[in-house]
């Protein structure tokens, strides 16, 4: 099987978040569970402002460090997952934000969605992230792990402790974006 390079990214950049428990459990799972090579990337570590740029992004003419730095790391992967919390029944706002900064790094790209929250496992944000990414010609797939009140999971260090649904989902999800992302490459290259 072809060996690809899966990026999770923590979309929440909100003090006191459980995306990062939930985003290392996710890596961890992918990295031991796939045929990708599984990096961690935290949106949180780029510090990108409210979209600054002077030229679109779809010119690559990109004249901000920050900026510069999020294209370079999005750049090197084959596919993505989104760790993403539902905030008013939507995506976080630095997910947008992130998504905008730059456009032909995401292109030709598979995506799946590791959503967490209420009663609803963040559902509702998922759906409207879907949305979202195909305007930067991505393909989001419709497998996902929907995480359910997941404070209750994390514990005292931290740690997120995942249930079977939530390791079977990642499963299922791994494979079909491993499908998903072999077959785009050929559209990169």
């Amino acid at each position: 099987m072809m060996q690809l390079k899966l990026q999770t990214v923590i979309c929440s950049t909100r003090p006191g978040r459980i995306g990062p428990p939930v985003g290392k459990w996710f890596n961890e799972f992918a990295g031991q569970h796939s045929s990708f090579v599984s990096e961690l990337v935290d949106i949180a570590d780029y510090n990108l402002p409210v979209y600054d740029e002077p030229n679109h992004p779809r010119q690559q003419d990109y004249q901000k460090d920050h900026t510069k730095a999020w294209s370079a790391k999005i750049e090197q992967a084959d596919a993505y997952v989104f760790v993403i919390p539902e905030y008013n029944f939507c995506p976080p706002p630095t997910f947008f934000n992130a998504l905008n900064f730059i456009y032909n790094e995401w292109n030709y790209k598979p995506c799946g969605f590791v959503s967490y929250g209420g009663v609803s496992g963040g559902l509702r944000s998922a759906q409207l992230a879907k949305q979202l990414v195909t305007a930067v010609k991505m393909m989001p797939i419709p497998e996902g792990v929907l995480v359910q009140m997941p404070w209750n999971k994390v514990d005292d260090k931290r740690e997120f402790t995942a249930e079977e649904p939530h390791k079977n989902s990642a499963t299922d999800m791994l494979k079909e974006l491993h499908r998903w992302a072999a077959a785009l490459k050929a559209m990169r290259e």
